[in-house]
């Protein structure tokens, strides 16, 4: 007997901050989720397995409209047609309070109620599943503690969406301990929720699958699902299978030998060209590090960088979009001091940097005006807090600007 392990699919999650900075062109990357909710039907069609197992958050808000769920219930039309049973429980993200349009399931699927666990059986297969949905999207309380007992002589397996001993990054909805779940005498636990793949024990295996297809920069790498492989009531085999169709990368570029931005370039086509993933998709929020000389003009010609490296993305191999660009450089050397002190500007910097109350003022100036700019564009721009560290970072920035400018770069201004 073999199943497919699947959770957060998150169908039609945008692709965070690709939208915003392509516009338009976000259409190409916006269905990754579904593409990659279609890979995995497909092995599942093609392999032949028994059953699909899907751990919560199926949806990743409430539907605009029917599409989303008529994708849906396609897909596991198309198990059902290949003799493929499907059974799911809904977690944060698809509540039954949170989703307010519905479909009637394919009879080839069962989804699991929120008002107690239930145990639903398939002798045919010598398998118990175990399972209760979340009713809305914050729970609380332990579901696991409340799962039936195993059934004996049958492959117990816990479907549960749950963050389990607590991740970073993660909510806490439906908290349980490692041991509550050892602890009940089932073969398999088939969690969802956390969007990285773990595997949290293996007598008996208790595994997070991690998501279908990384939604934003903070989950990056291979995502996919988890093929299990049972004999004799015994697991056999757990095995990782890649389904998503966009992979996001967190790109640091190291320009610290380039002294102008046309240097730069062919460190940004080497990194993009060292991204590429296969046939995936690559999202990429890019980071410039480095002591460089071209640190001032990295900044003082943002614009056209920003434009470099969204042409040098459309010149590598496959699809590749950036997300971001983050300019952490800094400079190589000292600025021109002599050169600022011509302008009387010298003593200025000094007292920015060194003095107590002058930084102060300054960064009080600082904070007034930007509270007239919208949220997002101080998100957008980085300047949503500004510590100390990113204080200093900007005084730092200004002084390379000014050298960069007084020496006589970027002459169109």
């Amino acid at each position: 007997m073999r199943f497919i392990h699947a959770a957060d699919l998150h169908l039609d999650s945008p692709m965070a901050g690709l939208r915003s900075r392509h516009g338009a062109r976000a259409e190409d990357v916006s269905c990754a989720t579904r593409t990659a909710f279609r890979r995995m039907i497909d092995v599942a069609i093609r392999e032949k397995v028994d059953l699909v197992l899907i751990a919560g958050d199926v949806f990743d808000r409430d539907w605009t409209d029917y599409s989303t769920g008529l994708f849906f219930t396609k897909g596991l039309s198309d198990l059902g047609k290949a003799g493929i049973r499907v059974a799911l429980v809904r977690g944060n993200h698809d509540a039954e309070g949170r989703i307010s349009r519905n479909l009637a399931w394919p009879a080839n699927v069962h989804e699991f109620g929120s008002r107690a666990a239930s145990t639903r059986l398939l002798e045919d297969l010598g398998v118990a599943i175990h399972g209760q949905s979340f009713p809305d999207r914050a729970v609380a309380e332990n579901l696991a503690a409340a799962y039936p007992r195993p059934r004996a002589g049958l492959f117990n397996i816990g479907l549960l969406h749950t963050s389990c001993d607590g991740r970073y990054g993660h909510d806490p909805y439906a908290p349980c301990g490692l041991e509550d779940l050892v602890g009940k005498g089932y073969d398999y636990w088939a969690l969802g929720h956390v969007h990285r793949r773990l595997v949290l024990a293996e007598d008996p295996w208790v595994v997070f699958p991690g998501n279908l297809q990384g939604r934003h920069v903070n989950e990056q790498g291979e995502k996919g699902f988890t093929m299990v492989t049972v004999e004799a009531g015994r697991v056999r085999e757990v095995t990782h299978c890649p389904a998503d169709d966009l992979r996001w990368v967190d790109l640091r570029i190291d320009v610290s030998r380039a002294a102008t931005l046309d240097e730069a370039l062919p460190c940004i086509a080497e990194a993009y060209a060292a991204a590429v993933a296969g046939d995936r998709a690559i999202a990429a929020r890019v980071r410039f590090v480095g002591a460089s000389a071209a640190h001032g003009a990295l900044i003082a010609e943002r614009e056209r960088l920003e434009a470099e490296c969204d042409s040098l993305a459309a010149q590598a191999p496959g699809t590749f979009s950036i997300e971001k660009i983050l300019i952490e450089t800094r400079p190589a050397g000292h600025p021109d001091v002599a050169g600022l002190a011509r302008v009387d500007l010298a003593p200025l910097l000094r007292a920015l940097s060194e003095d107590v109350h002058e930084a102060a003022d300054l960064r009080l100036g600082l904070e007034e005006a930007l509270r007239r700019l919208p949220p997002h564009l101080r998100e957008e721009v980085g300047l949503t807090h500004i510590g100390d560290e990113r204080f200093a970072s900007l005084l730092a920035d200004a002084q390379a600007l000014l050298a960069y400018r007084l020496a006589g770069g970027d002459r169109r201004h």
